[in-house]
């Protein structure tokens, strides 16, 4: 229950804190934006800029803890990691 009510409320921050949100909407059958966040933070995002729904999954961009900017896509459906790479 404290795990979900902090996933939501980091979701909250980050879309309050200026994310871009894109007019694509995501797919019925893919992860929600919150299980996206999620896997974003355990590829080692420790802050996120932006993230939304494309094509065929999530994408977004975000700060390591090494200091530099990436860019990641995670695939709506499977919720993988398919781009993880320097900006």
């Amino acid at each position: 229950m404290y795990h979900k009510k902090m996933t939501a409320a980091l979701a909250i921050a980050i879309l309050g804190s200026g994310t871009a949100i894109a007019a694509d909407k995501p797919g019925a059958d893919w992860i929600t934006l919150e299980q996206a966040v999620e896997k974003a933070k355990a590829a080692g995002y420790t802050e996120l800029h932006g993230i939304e729904a494309d094509d065929d999954g999530w994408e977004g961009e975000g700060m390591k803890q090494d200091g530099k900017k990436y860019e990641f896509s995670i695939d709506g459906k499977t919720g993988e990691l398919t781009k993880d790479k320097q900006d």
